[in-house]
């Protein structure tokens, strides 16, 4: 069996890394694997840099396990939606370190993290949902209601516009555009920054000022998994 992720445990930091040789989609067990990474992490107390491999950070959910039926689609999304609740809770920094194009989900990953940034590159990122036929799941718009800009929101999840990496900026799904030539430092040094934070205060902060939000996405959640509301108004 192939490792979709690898965690390595270094000086504080936890370097997580999605490869599954193609678009890194979120597949049940790319997901299962991240929270496993997680759990490492937070056992070590570790801070996190999520990244993957060179070119793709990821493409968005596994299209094959979406279009099994109505029921494994639920399960699903509602797994990643639970995967970036994690990430906005987790008690230690989480940088995400996108190492190519990000999409749908991979974007919704970097809406989780606490510190995002990409490498310069022809790369693409937005949510695509309504491009190829879904319609965003209420936990999507939450979260995207929560991080993105108010001018961006309509643009990026009804409109499905796609940015290159200094239009993503502006958009807020990234922080910083890191040239080519400092890629490989990036990570470890965005590490260091956030390790010079108080644990606990930073933790404790996290948590206290997206306490009204938890709620919201929570109840988004359990509204994805109930078929009767999935197109209430």
């Amino acid at each position: 069996m192939t490792n979709l992720v690898t965690t390595k445990i270094e000086n504080g930091v936890a370097i997580i890394t999605m490869d599954d040789g193609k678009a890194n989609v979120l597949s049940t067990a790319m997901i299962g694997e991240l929270n496993d990474a997680l759990d490492a992490a937070e056992d070590a107390g570790a801070i996190v840099v999520l990244t993957g491999r060179d070119g793709m950070m990821s493409g968005g959910f596994n299209l094959k396990e979406m279009q099994a039926g109505p029921k494994q689609a639920m399960t699903l999304t509602s797994l990643g939606s639970k995967l970036a609740r994690r990430i906005l809770a987790f008690p230690r920094p989480v940088i995400y370190a996108a190492s190519g194009h990000s999409i749908a989900m991979g974007a919704f990953l970097a809406l989780a993290c606490d510190y995002r940034m990409i490498k310069a590159g022809s790369f693409k990122v937005g949510l695509n949902e309504t491009m190829i036929g879904m319609t965003m799941h209420n936990f999507g718009i939450e979260l995207a209601r929560y991080r993105l800009p108010l001018h961006y929101f309509n643009r990026c999840v009804i409109n499905a516009e796609i940015f290159d990496p200094k239009g993503a900026i502006h958009a807020g799904f990234f922080d910083r555009v890191v040239p080519e030539e400092q890629w490989a430092m990036a990570g470890p040094m965005a590490a260091q920054m956030f390790a010079q934070l108080n644990k606990d205060a930073f933790s404790n902060t996290k948590i206290r000022s997206r306490k009204a939000v938890f709620e919201i996405l929570d109840q988004a959640i359990e509204d994805d998994l109930d078929p009767a509301k999935i197109h209430a108004v």
